[in-house]
């Protein structure tokens, strides 16, 4: 990643701000550990948001934090609209109580050191 950056032009500086940010945000999700807790059909809508916000963002070359997140409300709003039209075709929600894995990763990379 960091050799992207430089490639890019970007300076040393911002590089090594942006990898601490990478690192803490992973250290972050490691803690919650959500999509580890999801089934296919949660982590197949969360994708689908994520992407379409992506689009979405890159389209109308939002840049600030409320373009952004007019992006981000959209993208949603279509993922989500996506869900509820896939459960009534297949009669329930796609959202399940539980816990789709056994063992989180980091409780696997705990054991594993």
């Amino acid at each position: 990643m960091k050799q992207l950056y430089e490639q890019k032009g970007y300076s040393q500086e911002w590089i090594e701000k942006r990898m601490r940010g990478i690192a803490i945000r992973q250290e972050l999700t490691d803690e919650w550990n959500l999509r580890d807790n999801m089934n296919d059909l949660e982590l197949i809508f969360t994708m689908l948001g994520e992407k379409v916000t992506t689009e979405i963002t890159r389209s109308k070359n939002a840049e600030n934090f409320p373009e952004c997140k007019t992006a981000a409300i959209e993208g949603g709003g279509v993922a989500g609209n996506a869900r509820l039209d896939a459960e009534k075709k297949i009669g329930r929600s796609v959202i399940s109580n539980e816990n789709y894995i056994i063992e989180p990763e980091k409780v696997k990379r705990k054991r594993l050191q």
